[in-house]
Formats: C-alpha cells, structure tokens, sequence
C-alpha cells in the first residue's frame, strides 16, 4: 500500500471526491472525519501564531489498484511554533474545546489491517519529524486498534463513552420499550404545556439559506443554558465569533447534501430549545443544543429529543448517536453504551520523551488531567465560557495549551 502525505491546501482541494466516496464506502457513522468537517475546521479553527502553530499533515493509504483505503486527518502542532525547544505532537484535526468530539480515522473495513500497518510504518519513517502521536477515535475491538496497540511505546490514556439507541420502525415501540420514569417525564412535559395553553410546534431546518438565521437562535439557547446554575456546568462551545462562523459554514456545506438538521421547539413564534443534528448515511449524530430557561420547567430539552426521535424514525433513520459523556439526559433513553479509545505513541527518540515528560509536567500544573472534552460540554478539562485556562511555566504566565 502507498501512504501519501498532504500538507497543504492546494493539495487537499482535489482530494475531497476520493475522500467522500471512502466515507461512503466505509461505513463511517460520525461527522467528524468527513472533508467538510475538517476542510471547514482548518479554515476556521487552525492556528498560526508565535506561540502555537497547527501544520497539516494528513496521511492517505492508497491500496494497489488506485483506491483510497484510509485517510488518517492528522495536524502537527508545535509550540511555540519554532525553536529548539518547540514540542511537535501529531493529533487528529480538531484540537478545540468540544468541538470535534470524535476524531479519528476512516479506513475499509477489508482494509483495516493492511492500511493500519502501512500507516504505522510511514509515521515511523517519519518519527524525527514529531514527539509523540495523540490516538482517539479508536473502537476496543477494531482491527486497527490492535494493530496501533501492538506498537512498543503506545500507552493507553482513556476510553470516551459514548451512547447508540437502535431505532424500530415506530415510535410506539420504541415509546414501549422505554422504563417508566422516561415515560412519565415524556407525559408531564407534553401534558404541562397543553394544561397552559402552550401549543408547540416542531420545526426540523435542513434548507441552506435557513442555517445562519436558524443558527442564530441555536447560539441565543445555547448561550442561555450555559448560564443556568446547577451541579452540572454547561460550557458556552460557541462563544467566540471564529467557532460560530465555522459551524454557520460547516452547516450550510452539509444542508446541501441533506447532511444536517436544526431540530427546535418554537412556542409563540419563538425557539425555545434547539438541538443540532448531523445524518451519515442511516445514522443522526446528536450534537449541541440549547434551551430558554423561562421554560425549563416545561421540560422543553426532553420535548426536543422526543421529536427528534419521532423525526429519526418517520425519515428511515435506523441508529442514533446521542454523543459522548454519560450525563443522564443520553442513558435514561436506555441506549447501548460504546466506547472510543485514546493512546499516546511517543517518539523514540531521547528528545521526544523529554518533550512528553516537560508536556506532562505542564498539563499537572494546570489542573488538565484528561487530554479532552467529552460531548456537550460535560467533559474534565477545566475550562468556563471559553475562556483558556492561564498556566504558569517558570514564572511566566502563558496560555493554556491544552
């Protein structure tokens, strides 16, 4: 197999057909590791500064026969971005607060051991040119996860849980199977806004020229639920104009292939609760959302799912991903818990495992001690309403790296 690196934009551009039809072909379930994910991320979220720059560094695995086999987005992040004391970790796109919650790899499932290897090797050949490796994404027992798992120097970090509910063909049975507290909640949030006088109406936004108006209500909720007070801290993901803008971008590139839907619950003409949702293939991701909180006693977040829910199974949908992080707004729907693994592969060179050491160190001192947010804003990095953590190193205040 051949591994061909793009480092460039000019070189990804005419990448993007082999790269769907791989998405296609692969059975992918996320919307993480499309072109149009990281095509848009890069636009918008990488970073060139002095003190941290992202460099693309994205591996292909072609098979014999001309055919992609895999495609591995990794970046190269250095900080700072140049010296002899830089730190250079490969990752895969998306080093943000949130935002990418699952990044990983695409590969053919006949393909897997093969394309693994060859990518394992090409990154050997290449080892001078980083520290260490960050792994996710990785399914328990995928092939690819056993040969990656099988190299000398990988530690395994963490496993990201994550929540799947099958989907009958109608949501009576799947109302039926549900325990009697889910049941009773779903009673009581439908029956509350009928007792006074509150008529709903559902309303699903998939056309391209919707998605900045509908999205400019989804950042009002969102905002809105970051701010309600609680055991459970919701942090502001879209709080900044680069990461709105990203997902006005990503959202009107997906809506032209019937890709993305902005779920809402509109009462009195106004949105009350929003949930974003991505469809690959037969399967809705269930990203961000966001709710008034005049009207959280209305349950509208529950009424907002429900409909989704009901929206899935009347569009053929079969499988929803509610996202990672086991919060109890995912498992009281009873979905079957799946996990994605983390490693770090660190470079066998002295220089890079005292890089990864001074890493370490840095990230203790910090208080970070995951390596990422779980889905929805409920992950371990210690971080509120997008504002970075500051980090002192040697006296000096700097910003958070992680």
């Amino acid at each position: 197999m051949r591994v061909q690196q793009i480092g460039t934009l000019e070189e990804l551009a005419p990448f993007a057909p082999h790269w769907d039809r791989l998405v296609e072909r692969s059975g992918y379930k996320l919307p993480f590791s499309t072109f149009a994910w990281c095509n848009t991320w890069w636009h918008h979220l990488a970073r060139n500064r002095a003190s941290v720059r992202d460099r693309l560094s994205i591996r292909a695995v072609w098979d014999d026969g001309g055919e992609l086999a895999a495609v591995a987005p990794f970046i190269l992040t250095q900080r700072p971005a140049t010296g002899p004391l830089r730190v250079r970790w490969l990752h895969f796109l998306g080093p943000d607060p949130g935002i990418t919650e699952v990044p990983g790899m695409v590969c053919l499932p006949e393909m897997e051991r093969q394309a693994s290897s060859a990518l394992l090797g090409d990154l050997q050949e290449n080892a001078d040119h980083w520290d260490w490796i960050r792994w996710s994404g990785l399914k328990p027992d995928g092939v690819a996860t056993e040969v990656i798992g099988e190299h000398p120097r990988l530690q395994w970090s963490r496993d990201v849980p994550a929540y799947l509910l099958t989907l009958p063909s109608s949501w009576e049975e799947f109302r039926g199977r549900l325990p009697r507290n889910i049941k009773e909640s779903l009673r009581k949030c439908y029956n509350s806004l009928q007792r006074d006088g509150h008529a709903f109406e559902f309303v699903a936004t998939e056309r391209p020229e919707e998605m900045t108006t509908a999205l400019g209500h989804f950042f009002r909720l969102h905002s809105a639920r970051a701010g309600v007070p609680g055991s459970v801290r919701h942090a502001d993901i879209f709080d900044s104009d680069v990461r709105r803008d990203f997902l006005i971008e990503l959202s009107e590139t997906l809506a032209q292939r019937r890709a993305v839907r902005i779920f809402g619950v509109r009462i009195g003409g106004r949105f009350v609760a929003m949930r974003i949702g991505f469809v690959v293939d037969d399967t809705l991701y269930l990203y961000y959302s966001g709710y008034d909180p005049a009207w959280a006693k209305y349950s509208v977040m529950t009424t907002v799912v429900a409909e989704s829910i009901k929206w899935a199974i009347a569009s053929g949908i079969r499988t929803i991903n509610m996202s990672t992080g086991n919060d109890v707004s995912k498992t009281r729907w009873r979905p079957t818990e799946i996990s994605y693994r983390e490693a770090i592969q660190i470079s066998p060179s002295i220089r890079a495992h005292a890089a990864h050491a001074l890493y370490q160190s840095v990230r203790t001192a910090a208080g970070v001690l995951d390596s990422g947010l779980s889905g929805n804003g409920n992950g371990r990095i210690k971080w509120r309403s997008g504002k970075r953590l500051a980090v002192a190193v040697g006296g000096t205040l700097t910003e958070n790296p992680f």
